[in-house]
């Protein structure tokens, strides 16, 4: 009889073990951690139901992982016309202008947030005072902020996590990289002194430009040229005209805008003495959405860059034949409208 009770209380013992491991183990797989770009870890038992998400980029990346479906909050800017007809195609909701936009990546309401029940806000890391007023409430806040290319995969790879894409997540980071190696591998043996000086020309002006520690040093130094504003550490500063032609460039490259293309620049009689003005190297990047230096878009832009800085080494590329494969594959057929 003791020999049975000792028996059956080993069992219900190792039971109780067994139980307990078995359930801290579901505990640990079902726990998200990740780290934002403040350096704050966010710890979430289960995939993030209700995002409100207050950057495109990071917008752009949920879409591209099929989860549309968990954003209940976007950002204005998703509203304005060179945003609205790609997210329109790609969702009926944006379409009907049926997704509240309570912010942006400068502005936030907090209370129309707080409105929408989100698990999870996505903004830019140096909203500082919005961020900590949302915490307060307990709303878990990534904070983003975009320097070089690798924050991008970063970012990526985060989102993946928060909603249990992560497979998806690897496969669209690993097909980028893949493509841009695939540009690389045909100007990587270039020395220095002969790849072209590109001047990167942003929408606010013409002397607005980044510096050696930028997406955009990134995209030159990728696509084979030479960012002539590398030594300047800040990723967005002004200069002065005289700079620049002292730098005089072989090729300048302007991010999209409305108000400007290349030929005003050619035409510009302070623009004359540069050497890309004069040999007509002056680009223009296509819409925002295309080509988001900010998103694993920016491939398409490296593709671009590459093709105006070396157009001898990519004759056989079809820049629109590389649009529609990339956009395919991040985000599906919805993203053409099929």
């Amino acid at each position: 009889m003791k020999l049975l009770k000792s028996c059956i209380f080993i069992f219900w013992l190792s039971l109780f073990f067994l139980s307990g491991h078995v359930s801290g183990e579901t505990t640990d797989k079902g726990t998200i951690t990740v780290t934002d770009f403040r350096g704050k870890q966010l710890t979430l038992q289960r995939p993030v139901k209700r995002i409100v998400c207050l950057i495109e980029s990071a917008l752009s990346g949920l879409y591209m992982l099929n989860e549309e479906k968990r954003v209940v909050g976007v950002s204005r800017n998703v509203y304005e016309k060179s945003l609205f007809s790609y997210y329109g195609r790609m969702d009926e909701r944006i379409r009907n202008k049926t997704i509240p936009s309570p912010g942006n990546w400068d502005f936030v309401n907090i209370e129309s947030v707080l409105s929408l029940k989100p698990d999870l806000v996505i903004n830019w890391a140096q909203q500082t005072e919005s961020i900590a007023a949302l915490e307060e409430r307990g709303i878990s806040v990534f904070g983003v902020f975009i320097q070089q290319k690798e924050d991008v995969y970063r970012e990526m790879t985060a989102l993946g996590k928060l909603t249990g894409s992560q497979a998806r997540a690897e496969d669209l980071i690993k097909y980028t990289r893949n493509e841009i190696l695939r540009f690389k591998e045909r100007v990587g043996d270039i020395p220095p002194s002969r790849r072209p000086g590109v001047y990167y020309m942003w929408a606010q002006g013409n002397l607005e430009t980044s510096g050696g520690s930028s997406t955009v040093n990134d995209l030159i130094n990728l696509a084979g040229g030479r960012n002539v504003s590398a030594a300047i550490p800040e990723e967005h500063v002004a200069v002065n005209l005289e700079r620049v032609i002292g730098w005089n460039p072989d090729v300048i490259v302007m991010w999209y805008n409305e108000r400007k293309d290349p030929s005003d620049v050619i035409k510009d009689p302070q623009w004359q003495m540069i050497k890309a003005v004069k040999e007509r190297r002056v680009h223009e990047l296509p819409e925002i959405f295309l080509c988001d230096l900010w998103t694993l878009k920016f491939q398409y832009a490296v593709k671009m860059v590459s093709k105006w800085c070396h157009p001898e080494l990519f004759k056989d590329i079809n820049l629109e034949k590389e649009k529609e494969k990339m956009l395919r594959t991040l985000y599906g057929k919805k993203s053409l409208g099929d």
